[in-house]
């Protein structure tokens, strides 16, 4: 009779592939969030001074938007 073990988790993987899985992760979350950011700034740049003033934000603060991302 076989048996199958299904208590082991990814996130506790040491091995070669499990930390390359990780990496890989990192990495696609990493774009994700830079791409957001991006996509936000390109939106709220294409508003004018005064919806942009309607949402309480100016031109300089779209540019310090997503600025916390490592990618930026």
């Amino acid at each position: 009779m076989a048996v199958l073990d299904t208590t082991r988790t990814a996130q506790g993987t040491t091995g070669l592939i499990g930390r390359i899985g990780a990496l890989v992760n990192t990495l696609i979350a990493t774009v994700a969030v830079w791409n957001d950011a991006r996509m936000t700034r390109k939106a709220l740049g294409a508003l004018s001074d005064r919806e942009l003033s309607d949402i309480g934000l100016n031109r300089g603060d779209v540019d310090s938007i997503g600025m916390d991302s490592p990618l930026v």
